[in-house]
C-alpha cells in the first residue's frame, strides 16, 4: 500500500519535470538574470574597445557590436592621464582600511560573543545599527574633523574614514561566524592555561578563517568602490581614486569621453572580479553562516 502511494506520488511529480515547464520555470528566469546582471558588463567591454567614429553613429554602426576594435582608449587612458595613479591610490586605501577594519572588528566581535558580559546583545545590535546610517550624513562632521586633523588632500583622510562605515557590518558578520564556534573548545584552553589572546590567535582566528575571508573581501570592495567620501575629502588629480578620477577627469563639461570611461570603468572593476573568483566559496559559506546564526 505504501509502495503504491509513493509510485503514485512520484507519478504526480513528474508532470512538473517537463521540459516546456523547466524552460518556463528554470532556464527562462535564470537566462533574464543573467542578461540583466552580464549585459552592463558586455556594453562596458565593447564601448571600451570601439573606435570614436562608431560611439555615436548608430545610423551606420550597431550599438551592440563593434567592427575593428581598438586598444586606443587603453592607451590614451593609461599613458595621457594619471589613471596609473588613482589605481594605486585605490589599491593603498583599500588594502589599509581593509587591515584597519577587520583588526578592529575581529577584538569587537570576539568580546561582544565570547566574553559574555552584560549588555553584549544591545552592543552588537547597535554597532550594526551604525552601519545603516548613510555616508551622506556622516561625511559631512567627518569632513570637518578631517581639515581640523589638517589629513585633507590626502590618502590617509581615506584610510582613517573608511572604517567608519566598514567596521560596522563585519562585526556584525564576524559575530555570526564566532557565534557557531564551539564554546567547549574555548572552555577547554581556558582550563589548560590559555590566556583570551591565545585563545584567539590559536583557536578562534584558524576555526574563523571563512569568516575572515568574506569579512574582507567586502571591506575590500566597499572601499575600492567608495565615492562619496574620496569626493569630498580629495581634491588633487594625483591622490584621487578610481570613482572619481575617472569621473571628474574623463568628463569636461558636456564632453564625455566614452571610450576612456568605460576603459576606466572595465580596469577598475577587474581586481574585485579576480578576488571574488578566488574566494567565492569562503564568500558564499560566512554570509550563509552569519545570517543563520
Amino acid at each position: 500500500m505504501a509502495m503504491a502511494q509513493t509510485e503514485d506520488h512520484a507519478v504526480g511529480l513528474d508532470q512538473y519535470e517537463t521540459l516546456p515547464r523547466r524552460i518556463l520555470t528554470v532556464w527562462l528566469p535564470l537566462f533574464v538574470f543573467v542578461f540583466v546582471l552580464l549585459f552592463p558588463f558586455y556594453w562596458m567591454a565593447i564601448t571600451a574597445v570601439k573606435p570614436d567614429n562608431q560611439l555615436t553613429d548608430y545610423a551606420n554602426h550597431s550599438p551592440f557590436w563593434v567592427v575593428g576594435p581598438t586598444l586606443e582608449h587603453m592607451r590614451y587612458l593609461l599613458f595621457e592621464t594619471t589613471y596609473p595613479r588613482w589605481m594605486w591610490n585605490t589599491i593603498i586605501v583599500s588594502v589599509a582600511s581593509t587591515t584597519i577594519s577587520l583588526v578592529a572588528s575581529v577584538f569587537a566581535a570576539y568580546a561582544i560573543e565570547r566574553l559574555r558580559f552584560k549588555g553584549s546583545r544591545i552592543t552588537g545590535l547597535m554597532i550594526f545599527l551604525a552601519y545603516l546610517v548613510p555616508p551622506s550624513i556622516l561625511f559631512i562632521p567627518l569632513a570637518f574633523i578631517v581639515f581640523q586633523v589638517g589629513i585633507f588632500d590626502s590618502r590617509l583622510a581615506l584610510i582613517l574614514t573608511y572604517p567608519t562605515f566598514l567596521i560596522p557590518f563585519c562585526t556584525w558578520l564576524l559575530m555570526g561566524y564566532f557565534r557557531s564556534i564551539p564554546y567547549e573548545l574555548e572552555e577547554s584552553a581556558l582550563v589548560d592555561g590559555a590566556s583570551r589572546w591565545q585563545i584567539l590567535t590559536k583557536i578562534v582566528l584558524p576555526l574563523a578563517v571563512p569568516g575572515l575571508i568574506s569579512a574582507g573581501i567586502f571591506a575590500f570592495t566597499l572601499s575600492w568602490n567608495e565615492f562619496i567620501y574620496a569626493l569630498t575629502f580629495i581634491s588633487s588629480s594625483e591622490n584621487k581614486t578610481v570613482p572619481v578620477g575617472v569621473l571628474t577627469e574623463l568628463v569636461r563639461g558636456d564632453i564625455y569621453e566614452w571610450g576612456a570611461l568605460m576603459s576606466g570603468a572595465l580596469l577598475g572593476s577587474l581586481p574585485v572580479v579576480i578576488l571574488y573568483s578566488f574566494f567565492v566559496d569562503y564568500y558564499v559559506s560566512s554570509m550563509t553562516g552569519a545570517v543563520k546564526e
